[in-house]
């Protein structure tokens, strides 16, 4: 693929995790089967969630839609790369790859705000126990889901603005398996200080913030359940956020991880291969983390596993 001298593209090339045409078939069933995992898992707690009536609390409505977001972000990503394979393709347009930076960002902004309001709610819950119902209302729960979704959206279209904006004049490969913003700005011809600037500076913002609020509501958690003097009464409170606490250590983690390493030391194909962990690995395994920590979702998945017999 020659470089191309334009001042605009019609479509680029992902160059996916491999080059190895004894390796697509492999990365072809590996792909698909954690694709297929994430989706059905995801939605297995969505369906819990929604069948049985003792679920019907803050914790498990916003679990529902963190679930929602997970299916979200990897389909935003992961059958596009399965099509490409299985075509022996390996172009997206332009229209395609503005689509997917706009739903990468939209879903996975949305992943971490959903992750910051469920510490708030478990805060409330071992904090204010006697309030929680009271602060915790319904109108409260979908206003937050509401502003999560409208903040995510609009992280999304100035992401996708921002891109529609550069101008691409040298070759049109990106060395990643989705359209991903930083990866497009070592295309373009132009200077992108700015373009850079920005996306660091809205990474703080939609990233950072929520970040914050986790650790500050994790503070007072830690300080509030020191206080409580029986063991047994630390245990439970600690296990209510067990599963929250992990899901956020992997996600950030994992995420902080890829995009710190890459900036310093990884070349764009490895940074590839290491994003592969939280943009499918850890919505995997979200499913398992809250299903096997949780007895309520355990019973909840039981009960409809016993009526499809």
């Amino acid at each position: 693929m020659e470089p191309q001298n334009l001042t605009g593209v019609s479509e680029f090339f992902l160059m996916g995790l491999s080059d190895d045409p004894e390796l697509q078939p492999l990365l072809f069933g590996l792909f698909l089967s954690m694709y297929l995992v994430t989706v059905l898992g995801n939605l297995l707690i969505i369906l819990a969630v929604g069948s049985d009536p003792y679920l019907h609390t803050p914790m498990y409505f916003f679990l529902s839609n963190l679930s929602l977001a997970d299916i979200g972000f990897t389909s935003t990503t992961i059958p596009k790369m399965l099509v490409n394979i299985q075509t022996h393709s390996k172009s997206i347009t332009y229209a395609g790859c503005l689509t997917q930076v706009s739903f990468f960002f939209l879903f996975g902004c949305l992943d971490s705000l959903l992750l910051a309001v469920m510490a708030y709610d478990r805060f409330v819950a071992i904090c204010h126990p006697l309030h929680y119902l009271v602060i915790m209302n319904p109108c409260l729960c979908g206003f937050l889901v509401f502003v999560s979704f409208f903040s995510s959206l609009l992280d999304s279209q100035i992401h996708c603005l921002m891109v529609s904006q550069l101008t691409f004049c040298t070759n049109v490969e990106i060395h990643h398996f989705f359209c991903d913003a930083p990866q497009l700005l070592h295309l373009t011809c132009s200077d992108t200080s700015i373009d850079t600037i920005l996306i660091y500076f809205i990474g703080a913002i939609f990233g950072g913030i929520p970040l914050s609020g986790i650790l500050c509501s994790y503070t007072r958690i830690v300080s509030s359940i020191l206080r409580v003097p029986s063991t047994g009464g630390k245990y439970k409170a600690f296990s209510t956020c067990g599963s929250h606490l992990s899901v956020v250590c992997l996600f950030y983690g994992t995420a902080l991880g890829v995009y710190l390493s890459s900036s310093v030391s990884l070349s764009p194909r490895k940074s590839a291969v290491a994003s592969v962990m939280y943009t499918v690995v850890t919505p995997m395994l979200n499913p398992f983390i809250y299903s096997l920590r949780n007895k309520d979702i355990k019973r909840a998945l039981w009960r409809i596993i016993s009526r499809t017999d």
